[in-house]
């Protein structure tokens, strides 16, 4: 008998907001967070909107110690880490050192720093670049610097599969827990708001060209010219139910009920993508039925094709406009391995407080047959959320989640 995982804590760090009750309140409010690149001058690129996070002083929540080994990513990170651990009422350090495990996704690992010491050793030479690019940069260093922060020695990785990646971090948390660790911290945070980073986003041929922040991203709308990159993400501390019972956890937000992944067919080939296949996975995982879905959130990637086959597939498994569909993140842009968990933390605040967050700025094509919530939110009793995610080169991640049972 596999042991129940649920969900005590969540560390939020958004465009939008900056802790679970700032990101909350503007998502209800539909304050969307994105606009002109202010990190580097956008003038020379083709895309200039992005969704930054504002006012974060890396200095007032970590020690200085730690500022120059780290990338803007990371600082992120520790600092989610620390206020899901605050939120799920627990002190780290005096846990059992291998109890708690870290597990994170990333997309692009720690590009802004990268590319500063590449800049140092173009125009100054060797000598002056950092003893801590070697490890900086590099996409498993979150889950490195959260297990140290924290003395952590639990299981502990990293997940790469772009966007799908979030869920998927959070998938292995729950199989670590089911194999005995009582503890793990798991989601993402990315953020590669830089010149190299961006180049590399604007590879994808995904990103919009628009220059207005109310209407460039656009999911299902007809208007849609792909997504608006954005920084940050949610970290959330996943536990045994039975354990989060015994300590007496200030909250249980839910349960990770279900989950699966799936590959898409290469390119030009004649079978489908897969998508559907990971929906019908997961729910069968949770054991729900399509019925008890009460919100789906959207992969919502804002190009006509990948729009219509996300449609596509929520109504060949929910049917047509079954199921009240959202996708919150046109307020604070595609955060890459960090959106999912973004998500997955709405989806619980969903459940906690009976709304659905709507998706700003888009009109629902006539092409699409799902439900979307547009305009303002909608109240409707939450008790299960699927959560879609898709990454470039094909990757499907579905998350099936539930309020925790009384």
């Amino acid at each position: 008998m596999s042991s129940r995982t649920v969900v005590t804590g969540l560390g939020v760090v958004a465009p939008t907001g900056l802790g679970l009750a700032d990101y909350w309140a503007a998502t209800l409010a539909g304050r969307g967070a994105i606009g002109r690149v202010t990190r580097f001058d956008p003038s020379p690129y083709a895309s200039r909107l992005a969704g930054e996070i504002h006012g974060f002083d890396a200095g007032e929540h970590l020690p200085g110690r730690l500022l120059p080994q780290t990338d803007r990513m990371t600082r992120l990170a520790l600092v989610g880490a620390d206020w899901a651990f605050a939120d799920a009422g627990v002190v780290p350090s005096e846990l059992p050192d291998y109890d708690v495990g870290v597990i994170t996704a990333s997309h692009s690992g720690g590009f802004e720093f990268g590319q500063n010491e590449l800049r140092a050793l173009w125009s100054k030479g060797g000598q002056y670049v950092s003893a801590y690019q070697s490890f900086a940069w590099f996409y498993a260093v979150n889950s490195g610097q959260i297990s140290i922060r924290g003395g952590l020695r639990g299981p502990s990785s990293v997940v790469v599969s772009d966007q799908a990646g979030g869920l998927d971090a959070v998938a292995q948390a729950r199989r670590q827990i089911r194999k005995g660790t009582r503890m793990v911290i798991s989601g993402a945070v990315d953020a590669s708001i830089c010149p190299w980073g961006w180049v590399a986003q604007l590879t994808s041929g995904r990103l919009t060209t628009s220059d207005d922040p109310e209407s460039a991203y656009l999911p299902f709308d007809d208007r849609a010219t792909g997504h608006v990159p954005g920084e940050g993400g949610a970290l959330l501390v996943l536990e045994n139910a039975e354990h989060a019972r015994e300590r007496g956890a200030p909250q249980v937000y839910g349960e990770i009920a279900g989950h699966a992944s799936t590959v898409d067919p290469r390119p030009g080939s004649d079978r489908a993508p897969t998508l559907q296949r990971a929906m019908e996975l997961a729910l069968a995982d949770a054991g729900l039925a399509p019925d008890d879905i009460d919100v789906v959130f959207a992969d919502a990637a804002a190009v006509p094709d990948l729009d219509r086959a996300e449609a596509e597939a929520i109504t060949k498994v929910f049917g047509v406009r079954a199921v009240p569909v959202t996708a919150p993140k046109t307020m604070t842009g595609r955060l890459y391995s960090g959106a999912a968990p973004l998500d997955l933390a709405a989806a619980f605040l969903s459940m906690r407080d009976g709304v659905i967050p709507p998706t700003t700025g888009s009109t629902l094509s006539p092409d699409y047959d799902i439900d979307l919530v547009t305009g303002g939110p909608r109240p409707h009793a939450v008790r299960a959320a699927l959560v879609l995610a898709r990454g470039q080169g094909g990757f499907n991640s579905a998350m099936v989640v539930r309020a925790a049972h009384h």
